[in-house]
């Protein structure tokens, strides 16, 4: 991981999940713990290391960044269980927070975009075949999980990286 020289900060509502999403696979591929100390945020790299404060009762926290989210307009993270308790906001579900980033992941120096993931193989090449038909960096791996996921890149700049993720409908995802 590569530490962030200028805080990057950003203020909104948080909420929380847990109980209906505990042992199901994150965005990230890693499988969902409401124990642990993670978060959902629609656009920091996997992997990043965020302080969470709550605003309206001074708690604060650290969090993991592996999942997408939240999807509702005015909510700018998602926290586990554990952290959404460990700033004390489970009874009203949501608070006003400001969230920060405290460990940028290493996903600045190599990204990929996940743009699919496939049971059938001949559809990940089909899925491949159309990027790289449109002149795009494209790769498939087969995962330990059976499944074969497509990605565009790799790309050495974050911006390249988010504006083919946001093109495209994908995943931004660290180089292995």
């Amino acid at each position: 991981m590569t530490s962030v020289d200028s805080e990057w900060s950003q203020e909104g509502v948080a909420s929380w999940y847990g109980p209906g999403f505990d042992g199901k696979r994150t965005a990230s591929g890693e499988v969902y713990d409401m124990d642990d100390m993670t978060a959902a945020h629609q656009r920091l790299p996997f992997g990043t290391r965020v302080r969470v404060d709550n605003l309206d009762n001074g708690r604060r926290t650290e969090v993991r960044i592996n999942d997408r989210g939240p999807f509702v307009d005015d909510r700018i993270i998602d926290l586990s269980h554990a952290a959404a308790r460990e700033i004390e906001m489970l009874g009203q579900g949501t608070a006003r927070v400001r969230i920060t980033v405290l460990q940028m992941s290493e996903m600045l120096l190599c990204s990929l975009v996940q743009v699919g993931a496939f049971s059938v193989l001949d559809n990940a090449g089909e899925v491949e075949r159309r990027y790289r038909d449109r002149g795009l960096p494209v790769i498939a791996r087969r995962g330990a999980d059976g499944l074969t996921r497509v990605y565009l890149g790799p790309y050495d700049d974050l911006e390249k990286a988010e504006r083919a993720r946001d093109r495209y409908d994908g995943i931004l995802r660290a180089c292995e």
